[in-house]
Formats: structure tokens, sequence, C-alpha cells
């Protein structure tokens, strides 16, 4: 089964030129049943990435795009009367598909955006009282401009906290960028790319990363890296336990990537960064958190 996770991320490699890394990360976030946060600029490929996965993972696809007078019933959807039926009907709204790319999350208004915790954290929504139950898998890939550019809306600590992994996607290689003004442009085999997956093999992988066995010794590693961020002059924001069960979980698809039925301190160290990266930045931003998420990989020992 991996192999075939790995033929995707060679696939989707032809088409978001220089992200190789990136695209296994988002999908080692897919396959850890977790959501992603993108923090970049615009023009460098976040809503082709999204795109291409969509396209290969065969999971119905969706884009929201986040705006300051987007309401939470655009999101999430809502009653409309039927007067025929003399009663109202749930409509649901974009949010209801296995794959919703949030566009420009912090360009919404707090309560929006608050409309997103719900669904992130328990697959289901809540109107007027009746509880709506998503489509599976449900995988959210947020973007959002840096915190420091005007008309945006920080995400709370809360917020953040529902993401498992957040990524920089960073510009091209000017070597790539001089083939892309050359007329080569990648996202012309967009259309060509067909499913790789059925929904039931998707399924069936998440299965397969929750049986990943994570030894005593690779649990301790995980907690010692909690613990000494909540120690006095550490600068960045004390880690909760969810962020060790997200680094925990993200570290299982990794190990599922690389063909092991076992964690090992590897596994966590590759995912550490971008698992631990915007929980430590919170309002200071994704680039400062990850630099402090380095500090913290730097100091805790690892296991032999």
């Amino acid at each position: 089964m991996n192999k075939k996770f790995h033929d995707l991320i060679h696939e989707a490699s032809k088409v978001v030129l220089d992200k190789d890394v990136e695209i296994r990360l988002a999908m080692t976030c897919l396959l850890a049943g977790g959501h992603l946060l993108i923090e970049d600029l615009p023009g460098v490929g976040k809503t082709t990435l999204v795109q291409v996965l969509g396209k290969l993972t065969g999971l119905k696809t969706r884009r929201i795009q986040f705006t300051i007078d987007l309401l939470p019933a655009d999101v999430i959807g809502g009653q409309i009367f039927h007067p025929q039926e003399h009663r109202f009907i749930f409509h649901p709204g974009p949010l209801f598909s296995q794959l919703v790319m949030a566009d420009e999350l912090n360009r919404a208004s707090p309560r929006t955006q608050s409309a997103l915790l719900q669904a992130m954290e328990e697959g289901e929504v809540s109107v007027d009282g009746v509880t709506h139950v998503l489509p599976k898998p449900f995988y959210v890939i947020a973007t959002q401009n840096p915190h420091q550019q005007t008309g945006t809306f920080p995400l709370p600590e809360s917020q953040l906290d529902r993401f498992l992994m957040s990524l920089e996607l960073h510009h091209a290689s000017k070597t790539t960028e001089v083939r892309i003004l050359q007329g080569e442009d990648p996202r012309h085999s967009l259309q060509k790319l067909t499913a790789l997956f059925t929904e039931e093999e998707i399924s069936e992988a998440l299965g397969q990363v929750d049986k990943i066995i994570l030894s005593s010794a690779v649990a301790q590693y995980i907690a010692d890296l909690l613990e000494k961020s909540r120690r006095p002059g550490f600068e960045g924001a004390p880690l909760s336990t969810r962020a060790g069960m997200s680094l925990a979980k993200a570290a299982k698809a990794w190990a599922f990537l690389e063909g092991r039925n076992h964690v090992r301190p590897e596994d966590v160290q590759q995912v550490l960064v971008p698992v631990l990266g915007h929980r430590l930045g919170g309002n200071h931003g994704i680039k400062r958190g990850r630099e402090w998420a380095g500090i913290l990989q730097k100091n805790t020992p690892v296991p032999s």
C-alpha cells in the first residue's frame, strides 16, 4: 500500500515543482488523520498543491475563499424553508467535502474562522441543535497570509492547535522559474491527472497507520519534548498534550511511508518542526515557531 503513496508523491512532484518534501509531509498529514496549515505568500503553488492532491487521491475536493464578509452559514450550510413541504430542510455548505481547501483563512472574521473548529476536531457540525456528520475521510488544507500583512485576523492558539501540521512552500528554484518563464507551465498537465486510490483504499491506509507501534522509549522522547517546552526561559508557547498526540500520529504516518510497522526516533524528528512550529509560534508566526522547534529538537536527547 505504501508504494502507491510514493507513486502519488512522484506524480504530484511533476506538477508542483521543487516541493517533494512538502508533498510528502502533506500526505503524512492526511495519513495521520490531521489537517494542514500552509502559510506563505501568494503565487508559490498552494492552490495547485491542493488541486493535485485532490486529483490523485480521488477525494471529493472543494475550495472555499475566505473573505471578511464570509459568514459561517456560507461555509457550513443552513436551513432553508421549503413551502411545498411546509418545513425547513438543511442544505449542506461546501464544507461537506472530503478535501477542503480553506483559502486565506485568516482573512475571515474570528466568528467565521471558529465555524471550522468543531468540524476539524469532531468531523461533524451542529446547526440549530441538529448534528450533521461530515464525509470521511475529512481533510482540511488551510492557507493563511503571513500575520504581518494587513487585513488579516490571527488564528487563536486554540484553532492553531487543531492543525496537525504546518508548512511553508517558498519560491521555486531559479532554474525552475526560468523553465516556467519560457512557457513550460506544469499546471497544464493538471487536467490529465487521474485518481490513484479509491475511498476504500484511503480509509484502509488510515487504519494501517493507527496500528503502527509506538514504543515506550519513543513515547518518553515525545513527552520530554513537551516537558522542555514548558520550562521557564523557553521562548515558545508551552506545548499541550494534544500537540504530543499529533506528533505521535504524524510519526506513525511517516513510519508507514517508510514501510515499517513501528516508529523510530528519526521518524519523530522528520515531522517535529512541521507539527510543533505553528503551536510554538502562536501569534509570533510560523516562521518564528519553526526556529523555536529547531531549538527544542537540538536540546532534547534522542533515545538510542
